[in-house]
């Protein structure tokens, strides 16, 4: 069994320093040198192994091993997830419904503000609730895209109205496992990210805001940035502080949108922004508003999606795939050679060495993945306008525009799973963790770096929560406060992880300019996480 070293090189930070080479050569290519994508993850990929193995000495069938495990992970679920997704939207649009939910759209405000808040902020909340991994990203996105919003532009603002939600993705599970490796109490942890996240959340809409159209759309927009953004932050709070996090990101959105409708019936700017080259809504052009029975069909694809992955989330229907379940046999697993088990964590990551499973999980129909399939299946059927020839079209044109960013989210794992097991991750938190007294305020940069390198504040959670905790007892500072800090800011890492880059250029079909969105992106990105360091540090001095 290989016991992971966390300083090879007999200096931490030397170690570290050498750990964080392939992220920084992974930014430099895509911001510095302006590569695409799928270049800056080969070379860094291949610095990955060289390091892992000759330095910090991951046995070379292992990196290997870890390597395609990496591939597998980024074919399925995340590829199989991502390819569906973009087939739906694209069954949506061959269907002719994208008329009809402009018109939808514009009747609420012809607004491009505004539409932002209903559909990256709202309705991208409420799909990052129900389905996570990168679902929300792509098919706002690609609705931003349908509703006249420029490709890389509709890609950043999805991805920064993201920031909101992040923390609680597929049903509140990032904070349940932050509370299960971190030792602490998961009422406790949920209450104390009410602290630490609650302001972002209710600010994103004014960020949003500022991002379009300046100082004077935050005048001009403020009284639906505020409503949206109270009523989206207010109930998230209640409902960590009374249900825990598992529908944090489920109801809040819901009565955000509710709110913001009410509210657009009321009140609209007085000036109504319109991205450069937009067109014309159809209810600003003249057009007839369409019936609520059209809008109902129009929008179909994506209620019947959203239903399906609720549905999908229950444990009685979890339970039918699990081991023992009538459809166990559709969940195949395979145990990675020379890694399951052969690698094991040690202190001061653990408490005593633990050895790390590495099992690939082919769960056929239990994948959210999967769920989103039935979801076009159902949308096919319902609709005249499209038949299965055409269906099989879009599915064909989904996996030409997907295939090279499916390709490059498969590298990035690679890469995270080489640094994983080899040690590397652990390395660059053990390097901040000795910071002492000042640590709080690099608590949020663990979980930064923890799912940039993963693309999962799941997996960050995972790999860093223990030792946060650990941290937090050795310089007498609140444990539930830094399990908190390193979700929040994994949260924030989320606007430019590799992986959420690659889904939002693969879903406005700008695959190749991942350096370009990496650079819109990545300012708000960081000004988050500075705003998360230096507020953790506060409340680590009242708390």
């Amino acid at each position: 069994m290989f016991l992971q070293h966390y300083d090879p090189l007999g200096s931490l930070w030397l170690s570290a320093l050498v750990a964080a080479l392939p992220i920084l050569v992974f930014l430099l290519g895509l911001t510095l040198f302006k590569l695409k994508g799928i270049t800056a993850a080969i070379i860094a990929l291949a610095l990955t192994a060289v390091l892992g193995t000759a330095v910090f000495g991951l046995p070379v069938p292992s990196a290997a091993s870890a390597a395609v495990y990496g591939v597998l992970n980024g074919l399925w679920p995340i590829g199989w997830i991502v390819l569906m997704a973009v087939w739906l939207y694209r069954i949506a649009v061959r269907a002719g419904k994208f008329e009809t939910i402009r018109a939808s759209i514009a009747a609420i405000s012809t607004d491009q503000r505004v539409q932002v808040l209903l559909i990256a902020y709202c309705f991208g909340g409420f799909l990052e609730g129900a389905a996570g991994f990168g679902i929300p990203i792509a098919i706002c996105a690609a609705l931003l895209v349908a509703l006249g919003f420029e490709p890389l532009r509709a890609a950043m603002l999805a991805l920064v109205a993201n920031a909101a939600a992040g923390s609680y993705g597929a049903i509140g599970i990032p904070v349940i496992v932050g509370a299960q490796q971190g030792g602490v109490g998961l009422h406790e942890l949920s209450a104390m990210m009410v602290l630490v996240t609650i302001l972002v959340t209710a600010a994103v809409p004014f960020l949003l805001m500022a991002i379009m159209d300046g100082w004077r759309g935050l005048r001009e927009t403020f009284p639906v940035a505020l409503v949206s953004g109270l009523v989206f932050g207010g109930l998230q709070a209640a409902v960590l502080l009374l249900l825990g996090p598992e529908l944090a990101d489920i109801v809040p959105p819901l009565g955000a949108m509710v709110a913001l409708t009410v509210t657009m019936r009321r009140w609209q700017p007085k000036r109504i922004y319109r991205e450069p080259g937009a067109p014309e809504p159809a209810a600003a052009a003249g057009g007839d508003r369409p019936a609520g029975r059209q809008v109902l069909a129009a929008w179909s694809p994506f209620y019947i999606l959203s239903v399906l992955i609720l549905l999908w989330s229950l444990p009685g229907v979890k339970a039918l795939t699990a081991p023992g379940g009538p459809l166990s046999f559709t969940s195949l697993s395979l145990q990675m050679p020379a890694l399951h088990q052969a690698v094991a964590r040690t202190t001061p990551i653990v408490e005593q060495d633990a050895p790390l499973t590495a099992v690939w999980n082919l769960n056929l129909l239990s994948a959210s993945g999967t769920a989103i399939l039935v979801a076009a299946i159902i949308t096919v059927l319902s609709t005249r306008a499209i038949g299965w020839r055409e269906a099989g079209q879009e599915l064909a044109g989904a996996w030409r525009q997907l295939s090279t960013p499916i390709l490059m989210i498969c590298l990035v794992m690679a890469v995270a799973n080489i640094m994983s097991f080899a040690g590397m991750s652990s390395t660059l938190g053990l390097a901040l963790a000795a910071a002492g007294s000042v640590f709080p305020l690099l608590s949020p940069i663990i979980g930064w770096i923890g799912v940039f390198v993963t693309g999962s504040v799941v997996n960050s959670n995972t790999l860093f929560a223990g030792l946060q905790a650990v941290t937090a007892g050795q310089i007498g500072v609140n444990q539930t406060l830094l399990v908190a800090s390193s979700t929040a800011g994994g949260l924030m890492a989320k606007v430019v992880s590799p992986q959420s880059i690659a889904i939002a250029t693969a879903a406005v079909d700008r695959s190749g300019q991942e350096s370009r969105l990496m650079r819109l992106a990545l300012p708000y990105s960081l000004g988050l996480l500075a705003y998360a360091c230096l507020w953790v540090l506060a409340l680590s001095l009242v708390l």
